[in-house]
């Protein structure tokens, strides 16, 4: 699907996650000084910063087919290689990385398999790929296993986003396997945000980022507010706490 909203509206709404994530995602992919890296989809650039600051911005590349995003990920690192592109056809020439990750990402590919395999492709042999998603199936993504819950206190068939690519305890690792990846590590990551408050967490909902946020604005403004106050009432009063699980595989380029 493709991503309207602008950075700043993304980093409201899902940017926010990337502070804890990125830093245990990169460790769990094995990222350290002297490697040449790259961020596939990259969004607005959390991931691509904590990239910059393990190995050097100069050794990261980084692709977003978002233009907006791009633009803001290539601001926030000016010495990156960051392009405008999709990752079912990257721009880069075969084994040109030590590493290729992709956060949050997978998903929202239009052709998922030949986006890893891409991923592998600008992998050197011996090299790692790496990706990570939301665990939506097993509802371990708090933030949005909240939202999913109360929209279907209005419609229950909202399907919501269990059914994609990556979002399925397993799944990564099996498209891994079957890209030609060796050694498919398997895991888990756990990313943690603090809000302020029931309104914290619900204005950036009316975004429209994503698949969640643009269910919400397809809704009447009766059915918004319905929404709103089924998730009201899963939530604690005052400041609160969500903890966000994410699936991730790491394998080994042929």
């Amino acid at each position: 699907m493709a991503f309207a909203s602008s950075a700043e509206k993304y980093d409201r709404f899902m940017g926010r996650y990337t502070q804890s994530l990125a830093p245990a995602f990169a460790t769990a992919a094995g990222v350290d000084r002297g490697m040449k890296v790259v961020d596939v989809g990259c969004g607005p650039g959390g991931l691509t910063q904590e990239l910059a600051r393990r190995v050097g911005a100069e050794d990261v590349a980084a692709i977003d087919p978002a233009p907006q995003f791009a633009a803001a990920c290539r601001q926030r690192n000016p010495a990156a290689d960051v392009r405008d592109g999709v990752a079912e056809a990257l721009p880069w020439p075969d084994g040109a990385f030590d590493a290729t990750l992709s956060s949050l990402v997978i998903a929202f590919m239009q052709d998922a398999d030949r986006g890893v395999r891409e991923m592998a492709r600008v992998t050197r042999s011996g090299g790692t790929v790496a990706a990570c998603m939301w665990d939506i199936a097993g509802g371990g993504m708090t933030m949005l296993s909240t939202f999913w819950a109360a929209a279907r206190t209005l419609d229950a068939g909202v399907a919501g986003e269990r059914r994609r690519p990556g979002v399925m305890h397993g799944d990564l690792g099996e498209r891994f396997r079957r890209a030609g990846l060796r050694d498919v590590v398997e895991g888990e990551l756990e990313a943690r945000v603090d809000y302020a408050g029931f309104d914290d967490f619900w204005e950036p909902f009316t975004f429209a980022v994503g698949p969640a946020g643009e269910y919400l604005a397809s809704l009447p403004a009766d059915g918004q507010a319905r929404v709103r106050e089924a998730c009201r009432a899963r939530l604690p009063a005052g400041p609160f706490s969500l903890t966000a699980r994410a699936w991730y595989a790491r394998g080994t380029a042929a």
